[in-house]
């Protein structure tokens, strides 16, 4: 009966999340390309700023972090220390300037786009190289997103893993494909508020059912295990300045009012988010104990709702692993069908022919392009768990765009060869010491980001300064008010 429960709530879930993509297909019909890909840039604060704290938070928040801190204590919570750091400071200092340069770099709708008009270039170098680096990284992104509702399904409900996965994509592809930026944004708010609402409650209830001979380990509180820990889990924080999907929720917003009030928002409800999720943690090994299986299949965070709550409640709560998965797999497919037909099908193929229509069905079409890679990726046994792959691609985008991004909202020197070339270095140095350093124990993410921005102001300084016109668009940038 707890399993017909649960499979009822899950489907209410997955048809209300059509239902918001049907909404805005028929809503937004004739919004053109800026409509699809940015909303218009009309979102107000509150779906601004839990759409890019759900967009960032996948169901790595409720079931392979909790899973590591149920399994080996305190010392993995230098991760979520990172990313609380790391988005508390890119909605402080990346954020407002985003969105001001943003509009005066030609109203840029991507971050590719923005990168290259910033310059006034008329190189479309940047933009494919962008673009190509999204495809991959989002194909390995959405694929972790995949895998997790394959698992999710699998272990409640006993559907086959593949099936399961199949399934959440066609879900996940069909909003997106129907209603573009705006329902990615409007699901993403309600599965924010679902995600935060199950961390809350499933530790609380168990604290209470908690008896006087719960015990844990020696050591177990201890967070101070190694330095590699320490350095690497405050590196994830790195990834918040280069994370397309997350930062272009800055550029949509409908005003530098609105930023201020987005920021607290956002940033309470990620702190809130990561402190549960560690509670999650820490609870659930003294509620359940230490069993291999559940540290194997990442399921603490499942196991201790369904010991503690009727099928209907577990149902709903559980619907968060599934709000957490396409939160951040809706997100991932729009940003790379954005790059791909904004950067690289209208200016390379079309020659700026194309008109909106085709533009909207070009990112469409990618969107499912992209869907069906990841679905392969995560059906494949040899892919990586699901932290995996979160990791890898995370590690790519920060060390990549994050020094780029940052030094060309606040370095009016910095110029176009020098985002090429941090951009370029930083996902190769990346790349490459997840290949042949990783064995060092430290998170790539931080020895390619900073050798993304040696590079990026190297070649600054050894090329020449910026044109007056481009240090000009720096200027107006800076002094932005609203109209």
């Amino acid at each position: 009966m707890i399993i017909i429960s649960e499979v009822v709530v899950f489907i209410v879930y997955l048809v209300f999340m059509i239902a918001i993509g049907l909404w805005f297909f028929v809503k937004n019909r004739s919004g053109g390309e800026k409509g699809y890909f940015l909303g218009g840039r009309q979102m107000g604060p509150w779906v601004t700023a839990l759409s890019a704290g759900a967009s960032d938070m996948s169901a790595w928040v409720l079931m392979g972090m909790p899973t590591s801190i149920y399994a080996l204590g305190l010392g993995q919570t230098w991760i979520p220390v990172g990313l609380a750091i790391g988005y508390t400071l890119s909605w402080i200092f990346e954020a407002p300037r985003l969105r001001r340069f943003s509009i005066a770099a030609d109203d840029s709708i991507t971050i590719p786009q923005y990168l290259t008009r910033r310059f006034l270039s008329k190189s479309k170098a940047l933009q494919i190289v962008c673009a190509v680096i999204f495809l991959v990284a989002y194909t390995i992104y959405a694929a972790s997103s995949v895998k997790a509702c394959g698992t999710l399904f699998n272990t409640v409900i006993g559907l086959d893993e593949k099936v399961a996965m199949y399934l959440a994509a066609l879900i996940i592809v069909g909003y997106t494909f129907l209603g573009g930026f705006s329902a990615v944004c409007w699901t993403d708010f309600f599965q924010g508020m679902l995600m935060l609402g199950a961390l809350l409650i499933a530790p609380i209830f168990a604290a209470s059912m908690l008896d006087g001979a719960s015990s844990l380990p020696q050591g177990y509180l201890n967070p101070f295990t190694s330095w590699q820990d320490v350095v690497s889990g405050l590196g994830w924080g790195i990834g918040y300045f280069g994370m397309p999907h997350i930062i272009i929720r800055f550029m949509s917003l409908k005003s530098q009012k609105d930023l201020k009030k987005s920021a607290v928002i956002g940033v309470s409800w990620t702190v809130l988010i990561v402190l549960f999720a560690t509670l999650v943690g820490v609870i659930g090994r003294m509620f359940l104990g230490y069993d291999e299986a559940v540290e194997g299949n990442s399921l603490v965070f499942i196991a201790m709702t369904r010991r503690i709550f009727p099928g209907v409640v577990s149902g709903i709560l559980l619907s968060a692993v599934l709000a957490a998965s396409m939160s951040t797999a809706d997100s991932q497919l729009l940003a790379a069908a954005s790059a791909f037909a904004s950067d690289v099908y209208k200016p390379v193929f079309r020659k700026n022919k194309a008109g909106d229509k085709e533009m909207l069905w070009a990112g469409r079409l990618v969107v499912v392009a992209i869907s069906v890679a990841a679905l392969l990726l995560a059906s494949d046994p040899d892919a990586g768990s699901i932290m995996d792959l979160v990791s890898n691609a995370w590690g790519v985008f920060g060390a990549a765009f994050g020094p780029a991004i940052m030094l060309s909202l606040y370095w009016k020197r910095f110029n176009f060869a020098g985002a090429v070339a941090g951009i370029v270095t930083g996902a190769a140095v990346d790349i490459l010491w997840l290949a042949y350093m990783a064995g060092t124990g430290v998170y790539e993410i931080v020895p390619g980001a900073a050798a993304g921005l040696a590079a990026a102001v190297a070649v600054t300084l050894c090329t020449k300064a910026p044109a007056a016109d481009v240090q000009a668009l720096f200027d107006r940038a800076v002094a932005y008010t609203e109209e």
